[in-house]
């Protein structure tokens, strides 16, 4: 059956190129939906042969499913710019055996790399992702920040994506507070509210399950700068969320 890529993009020339070769590889069409790239991202992606709409970012679920009428297939590849099928998943699809039963999404494992190191402790792999779904019956989320496909009838595979995320230490933090600050946020207009403490025992609680529990401690300097990251980005989602309350509080005064 003939298989739809669609990406989202902002600003990714250093990987649309390789990431549109690598879908064209099983997909028949590649979808792109643009948030006003400021450098080469659309020229590139359309001198590889991919459609791009253009469209300023709605959040992650509402980005990806702004593209869905765009694609004429049912069945949906939805990677990142910096993901990348693994040679299982590829002959996972290129096989056809995702028509084998009734399922309409199915969850890769993810095998996240920091520049090209494989980081598979505190908690990061296997880290499972629903990227490949059909239309019909799933879709993404309208949450603005880690999506999922909502789904009637999933199946986790044991076939991977290659997630290429970060080449530094710096890139990771950076993303992180992006992300704790968009998820704070997203909290906040759903109303979710918390107490002090929060921030304190879900950085605590983060830490100590990757540093113990995930195998962190079992890897050295980068086993502990993981799970310390992921335990302060953890106490600074909620850090924001309490500050957006106390913001709130004084406008209602």
């Amino acid at each position: 059956m003939a298989i739809s890529g669609l990406v989202i993009t902002y600003n990714e020339e250093k990987n649309i190129g390789k990431c549109i070769d690598a879908l064209f590889e099983v997909c028949d069409e590649v979808i792109i939906v643009d948030s006003l790239s400021v450098d080469n991202t659309v020229k590139i992606a359309e001198e590889k042969g991919a459609k791009v709409v253009s469209q300023k970012f709605l959040g992650d679920g509402p980005q990806r499913t702004h593209g869905l009428p765009f694609c004429k297939n049912d069945w949906i590849l939805n990677l990142d710019a910096d993901e990348f099928l693994d040679k299982d998943s590829k002959e996972f699809i290129l096989k056809g055996k995702y028509l084998e039963g009734n399922y309409d999404a199915f969850s890769f494992r993810v095998k996240n790399f920091l520049a090209d190191e494989l980081i598979d402790f505190s908690g990061w792999y296997p880290d499972h992702k629903v990227r490949f779904f059909n239309k019909k019956t799933a879709k993404p989320s309208e949450a603005k920040v880690h999506q999922k496909i909502e789904t009637t009838n999933e199946k986790k595979v044991a076939v991977h994506i290659l997630h290429y995320g970060w080449e530094s230490f710096e890139q990771i933090i950076a993303k992180k507070n992006q992300y704790s600050t968009w998820h704070a946020q997203q909290l906040f207009d759903q109303g979710k509210r918390v107490g002090a403490m929060k921030p304190v025992i879900n950085g605590l609680t983060a830490f100590v399950r990757c540093y113990f529990f995930k195998k962190g401690i079992f890897n050295g300097i980068d086993g502990i700068t993981i799970a310390l990251i992921q335990g302060f980005f953890s106490h600074m989602k909620y850090a924001k969320l309490l500050k957006l309350q106390r913001q709130e509080k004084l406008l209602k005064r």
